[in-house]
């Protein structure tokens, strides 16, 4: 279906039966109203006091009640009405597409290093953990924004400058704050469905919401459900083939179908004697070839690459959407105890299901089997191990692997609230407790028990296969539980019906848990110290204060099934893949902090107004020590029109508990090059301890692309010292409202921040670099095997979260909105957004003679390049100089419309300066000699279209929207299998599903 007419046709006529059924008897209703109150006060006070609590109010990135909603913190807001117009059930979408998001976030188009539902928000590129998320100005504990029930949010204020002084650890980047809707009166229920052009990825919905507000107080409460299908890679040209790159010095780069060399006809290692009767080091063997009889009749070389590929298109059964479905349930309340004192309650609940699919699971020396040299399959004199010889292969007939997580999340916000008066000077307060738990519980599918896929020596006996010469039983002389099924498996011919059976009896589900709990007690208060004295005849106005104290626990518990618990040396465990370790840990941080506005001067000629703010947060971990944050801020309006403004703040970051206590996970990253290839001993390389000294090492995995085991876990696991990281920022803009132009407003605001000691998971292909350039404390990390066919291969690498480099970056922010004067023919607001990233320097070693640094602006890194190893963010990592977001919007009496545009700009992958090459066309098999350098790739600029339009029907209180994303059905760039993890592209980036329908009902009794 091309043009998608009757899939929105039918959209249409779905909504408006829809909401035609649900009105029946609201006829005559009167529309529910959200009214917005900020006084802690009832109704009761006198209408001079309540109007002048109305015009105070608390902005994003300070603690102070200000009456100015444009201050020194530069602020984007999307409000409700921008929600619903995009048709998004959820709002973590609608947040990563913000032009200061940027360098690779995590959402359910991510399927392998995703798949659980959740979204991140990176701000500034500088990784999800470094933006603070808060629901009403208060920290939460899960910060997936999907988790969040988006029929209680009146709008998302994105605060792009640090603000550790304010909010303390985490918001280095910036912070998003989702703030509640308050004292809404009547009730909702609204309904949506979506469609891809393609047929697939249906999504439905629905949300019931109510509310009640009175004199002593308001109650609004809720549920939401909605459901995502998965979309198969299959389903898509872009992605159904795993599609890589790869060229030599003597041969120019082509693309070809490949994939993994795990596959289901063998990867298989040649002892020497057989080398030369093949000619190569490798064999597969041939479809329907007699895997016991090792001849070139049955077995042939192993093809890496080009046409006849003999690596496995693991591509099709991958997702380029994962399913899920989520249930959601709110509800808020206050009430007044007294005329100045009031208790009040948020509290929200997601339960959230979803998955992630890949191919068949991986099976082989690398991944902890051992296939006996005397095994009775194995023709081949060798054994087959890690430190041996390799074997590796793919278990289709297992079929598709997969993981499903259910998670459950609880957020809860209570507390007293009120007000007093000091000295003529009105102050407010707040006491509470902010409670959080998350359980994440995941079931995982398509592994096989290798304990119950015996591989070691066996031979034909009378009656069978022994694993004794001259047996007369079957199994005879075998390890207790050994049976004469699980003899049957042969790891050389996986199609064989032994070979069927045993993995069909050996596949298992495992089941792990974690589970984490935030708990923060705080106190607060603000408002008026004194009148600043008057100069040139009037004064400036009050001078304001915000003080308070917090204290904040933190646990995490994680529970691994025994059959995914991972062997620390290798970093296998009894399933193959998906390993991981139990562990628990906690920590508490103790806070104060204070923050004063002082308006210097206003009404003057030349200045309207000046005005300082001046703030500062002292913290106190159990682990990690104290911090002193400070932050300075300064506003000048020289005239009514024009505010210039600056912010420097210090910005700190702790450790959080994951990065603590998280435990050990089995990892499979790339490596782009291994300082031991050639290596000859002279100097002495620390990275090669093992490595053969005659100059012929050549690294398996960087020669043939493939992935390698890793450990990936906190520091406490793995034993390695972290400390917080510290930083600056710093913010110069200014804000133009013109008064000859009513309803115009601009802002431009150039921005630095740099970060010092930065926090990071370190990648292996990081630890490799990091120990050959002198930092010994990376070389016990790297374990090879010491012997054998395969000396010198990497048989795991540990990855340790620690303090690594520093990090810069600095760029303009630009944004214009504009609603126009009335027309005959409706009202128009136009508006623009975007953000310039002038650098993106990441320094991953400072202070030693190999420290190299990464100039990552305006390029894409490829998965398992040295710069993506450094890079903050998940996955892959994308910064574009230019990313952007414009829309038009039209209302005409019932009637409204909506045009929304999102824009990538242009990129390269790889470069022209040696330091900075990141090899997009591969590694070359027999070295870096014939490895291409310096290529590189251009893309052009990216831009979707979003439409969508509106029709209140009145007589029935109900609303019809019916709109298309990516309307123009814009294909993703072709990043190419080698350089990606997912879908030949970039998911965290681009859009995956072409265009997409939509519907939906809203009915307001």
């Amino acid at each position: 279906m091309k043009l998608g007419v009757t899939k929105l046709s039918s959209a249409v006529r779905l909504a408006l039966s829809l909401g035609a059924v649900i009105a029946v008897g609201a006829s005559g209703t009167a529309f529910a109203q959200d009214t917005s109150n900020q006084s802690t006060t009832n109704g009761n006070q006198p209408d001079q006091q309540k109007a002048k609590s109305l015009q105070t109010v608390v902005v994003t990135g300070s603690l102070v009640r200000r009456v100015d909603l444009e201050t020194s913190n530069p602020v984007v807001t999307i409000d409700r009405a921008q929600i619903e117009a995009t048709g998004k059930m959820t709002l973590g979408d609608l947040v990563q597409q913000l032009p200061a998001m940027t360098g690779g976030a995590v959402n359910p188009q991510v399927n392998n290093g995703g798949g659980t539902g959740a979204s991140a928000i990176n701000l500034r590129g500088l990784g999800s953990v470094r933006t603070l998320v808060l629901v009403d100005g208060q920290r939460v504990l899960n910060t997936d924004p999907n988790s969040i029930p988006a029929n209680m949010i009146e709008r998302i204020e994105v605060l792009t400058d640090g603000a550790s002084a304010t909010y303390g650890s985490d918001a280095i980047g910036g912070v998003v704050n989702f703030i509640l809707r308050h004292d809404y009166q009547g009730a909702q229920f609204t309904t949506n469905v979506g469609e891809s052009d393609h047929n697939d990825g249906d999504q439905s919905g629905y949300s019931f919401t109510f509310g009640q507000t009175s004199d002593k107080g308001s109650i609004m409460g809720g549920i939401e459900y909605n459901k995502q299908d998965g979309v198969e890679a299959g389903n898509r040209n872009f992605s159904k083939n795993s599609v890589s790159l790869y060229g030599t010095v003597n041969t120019p780069a082509t693309s070809y179908v490949g994939g993994s060399s795990s596959s289901p006809y063998g990867h298989i290692q040649l002892p020497t004697d057989l080398q030369a009767t093949f000619g190569c080091g490798y064999v597969a063997l041939n479809p329907g070839g007699n895997s016991q009889v090792v001849s070139t009749a049955n077995y042939h070389c192993y093809q890496n690459n080009g046409a006849h590929s003999d690596k496995y298109n693991y591509a099709t059964v991958n997702l380029i959407m994962t399913p899920q479905e989520r249930t959601n349930g709110f509800l808020m309340g206050t009430y007044n105890l007294s005329d100045n004192v009031q208790a009040y309650l948020n509290a929200y609940f997601n339960k959230t299901t979803s998955e992630f699919q890949l191919a068949p699971a991986v099976y082989g020396s690398p991944y902890g089997a051992d296939i006996s040299a005397n095994n009775y399959w194995n023709q081949f004199g060798t054994e087959y191990a890690q430190g041996e010889s390799t074997f590796n292969a793919r278990l289709a007939s297992l079929g598709n692997r997969s993981s499903s997580f259910g998670a459950n999340n609880g957020q809860f916000n209570t507390g007293i609230k009120g007000s007093f008066t000091v000295f003529s000077q009105a102050w407010n307060w707040d006491v509470g407790l902010d409670y959080g738990h998350s359980d994440l519980v995941t079931t995982t599918r398509g592994l096989p028990n290798t304990n119950k896929l015996y591989t070691g020596a066996s031979y034909m006996g009378a009656a069978g296969l022994a694993c004794v010469q001259g047996a007369t039983t079957a199994a005879q002389g075998c390890p207790s539980g050994v049976t004469e099924s699980m003899l049957q498996f042969n790891p050389f011919d996986l199609n064989s019906a032994g070979s069927v059976a045993a993995l069909q009896a050996a596949g298992v589900p495992a089941v792990s848990d974690s589970y984490s709990q935030e708990k923060v007690w705080h106190a607060g208060v603000n408002g008026g110290l004194f009148d600043m004295p008057a100069l040139f005849g009037q004064s400036a106005g009050t001078v304001q204060l915000a003080a308070g104290a917090d204290y904040r626990q933190e646990h995490l518990t994680t529970i691994v099934d025994p059959l995914l618990n991972i062997d620390p040396t290798t970093g296998t465990c009894v399933l193959g893949s998906q390993c991981g370790s139990s562990l628990a840990g906690g920590y508490n941080v103790k806070e104060v902090y204070a923050e004063t506005f002082i308006p210097v001067l206003s009404n003057l000629p030349g200045v309207k107004s000046l005005n300082i703010t001046i703030g500062d947060r002292y913290s106190r971990f159990s682990t990690f020590g104290s911090t002193n944050d400070f932050k300075f801020a300064l506003e000048y309006k020289p005239i009514d029109d024009l505010l210039l403004r600056g912010t420097m703040s210090q910005v700190f970051r702790a450790p959080n508990i994951s990065e603590v206590y998280g435990a050990p996970i089995s990892s499979a990253p790339k490596i782009s090059s291994d300082p031991c290839t050639g290596y000859t001993g002279n100097p002495v390389n620390p990275a090669c301890v093992n490595v053969p000294t005659d100059g012929s090492f050549i690294n398996n995995n960087v020669a043939t692309g493939t992935q390698l085991n890793a450990i990936s876990s906190g520091s406490a696991y793995a034993g390695f010292p972290i400390k917080p990281e510290q930083g600056k920022s710093f913010d110069l803009g200014a804000v133009y409202s013109p008064s000859w132009a009513p309803g115009l407003s601009a802002t431009v605001d150039v921005w630095h921040l740099y970060l010092n000691d930065d926090i990071t998971s370190v990648n292996s292909q990081e630890v490799l670099n990091l120990c050959s350039a002198g930092q010994t404390e990376y070389c016990p990390l790297i374990n090879r095997a010491a012997s054998g066919t395969s000396q010198g291969q990497i048989i795991s690498i540990l990855q340790p979260t620690a303090n690594l480099g520093t990090l810069s970056t600095g760029g303009v922010d630009m944004s214009l909105n504009y609603k126009l004067p009335q027309f005959a023919f409706g009202q128009f607001t136009v508006g623009l957004n975007a953000t310039y990233l002038k650098y993106y320097n990441q320094d991953t070693a400072p202070g030693t003679a190999d420290d190299v640094v990464y100039h990552d602006a305006g390029h894409f890194l490829p998965y398992g390049s040295s710069a993506e190893a450094s890079c903050p963010g998940a996955g892959t990592c994308l910064f574009p100089r230019w990313r952007a977001q414009g829309f038009v919007d039209w209302q005409f009496g019932n009637w409204s419309a909506s045009w929304r545009l999102r824009y990538i700009g242009r990129f390269q992958m790889g470069s022209k300066s040696p330091s900075q090459d990141v090899f997009p066309d591969g590694t070359c098999y027999y070295g870096s000699y014939c490895t291409i350098k310096n290529a590189v790739y251009k893309y052009g600029s990216t831009t979707y279209n979003d439409f969508s339009f509106g029709y209140n029907i009145e007589p029935i209180n109900t609303r019809v929207d019916f709109g298309v994303n990516n309307a123009f059905d814009k294909q993703p760039p072709n990043l190419y299998a080698n350089n990606t993890l997912n879908a030949n592209t970039d998911p965290s980036d681009f859009d995956l599903m072409g265009r997409y329908f939509w519907a939906r009902v809203t009915v307001k009794f």
